[in-house]
């Protein structure tokens, strides 16, 4: 028999909006219904359809976007957003993973690389040159080569060959570039040359405040310039190797990072947090992803959850609808000491 419970996934047709696409959606939903009594998916573009939605009163949302966007007629990145988490708390809906200000930090990559800092974690120093801006004269504190990538893009979207600068013109060049096709910001860090990680986060259903921690490192293909960068290209692929972390001061330290970093955004339940070492091999944050691709032999999470817990696709799965089910209805997620400078802030909101 079927569990007696009314779940809805949530995605989007409109691009740039959805953090899981049309094919791991179906295969999460093809999982579900196999074992609960409900199971819809419900596309989310506007307003509109998030007000419809709330009015059914599932008992789980599995989230599979961060916001829908409150002015139609501006580009998604530009309209002021209204969070689906934030949304799904004040109508008492229960949902998986993270909250609202863990999405609305993780979206901004230098917001969260801000947050990680007052933590008092490491990450590389950067800046942030704005889109359509004429100079970079703010720089000059950083060493180059730097590496340079949007603010508010994923899955390597904007990362190429030429996002390793080497000089300022260079970078105002790759700044440019991502100004030009995706309207966005640049994120400016000091280039990491050592060795990448990706560390899969899931909470333990039965011990509170335990987590699984699950490292990978992640290993490009060498790209025309000679470097290793997990780009959009390479992404897309899936053309990286993946190798299991072995115990020792490394694994250690970089699954600690990554916890911290977890907990330091607000995050739940489950995520995913990227760590690249400096030139003497100390581990830096890179950039979360508080929903991260979960389609089964491609996503770096279920790649994780496998090599390193023996967890399944179906188990991973249920074990993030668990989690969220379990969570109280009324908890709303916050960070009381989140600096009024970070968030919220009116081009969030």
């Amino acid at each position: 028999m079927k569990i007696q419970k009314h779940i809805e996934i949530v995605r989007s047709t409109t691009p740039g909006l959805s953090s899981i696409g049309e094919t791991s959606c179906r295969s999460v939903y093809n999982l579900l219904r196999s074992i609960y009594a409900t199971v819809g998916i419900t596309i989310l573009n506007n307003e509109e359809d998030l007000a419809a939605f709330v009015a059914r009163q599932p008992d789980l949302v599995f989230v599979g976007m961060k916001f829908v966007p409150r002015d139609e007629n501006v580009s998604v990145w530009d309209s002021p957003k209204i969070w689906v988490t934030q949304y799904l708390d004040e109508h008492n809906i229960a949902y998986t993973g993270s909250g609202f200000v863990s999405h609305a930090l993780e979206l901004d990559k230098s917001l969260a690389k801000q947050r990680v800092l007052s933590a008092g974690l490491l990450t590389s120093p950067y800046s942030v040159i704005r889109r359509n801006a004429t100079e970079s004269s703010d720089f000059d504190k950083l060493t180059y080569p730097l590496f340079v990538k949007p603010t508010n893009r994923g899955g390597g979207l904007g990362v190429d060959s030429n996002s390793l600068v080497h000089s300022p013109q260079a970078l105002q060049l790759k700044a440019q570039s991502l100004s030009d096709e995706f309207n966005t910001d640049s994120l400016v860090e000091e280039y990491l040359p050592g060795r990448e990680f990706s560390v899969a986060i899931l909470k333990d259903e039965f011990a509170e405040g335990n987590f699984l921690l699950m490292p990978l490192e992640l290993i490009a293909p060498i790209n025309k310039r000679g470097i290793r960068i997990l780009s959009d290209e390479v992404k897309s692929a899936d053309v990286e190797t993946f190798i299991a972390v072995p115990q020792g001061a490394l694994r250690q330290s970089i699954t600690a990072l990554a916890l911290n970093a977890f907990h330091a955004l607000g995050a739940q339940d489950y995520g995913r947090i990227d760590i690249r070492l400096d030139g003497s091999g100390t581990p830096h944050f890179l950039e979360a992803n508080l929903i991260p691709s979960l389609l089964d032999g491609y996503g770096n999470f279920p790649k994780a959850c496998l090599l390193n817990a023996g967890i399944d696709y179906k188990s991973m799965i249920l074990r993030i609808v668990r989690l969220g089910l379990n969570r109280s209805k009324t908890g709303k997620v916050i960070l009381p000491d989140l600096e009024p400078a970070l968030f919220p802030s009116p081009s969030l909101l």
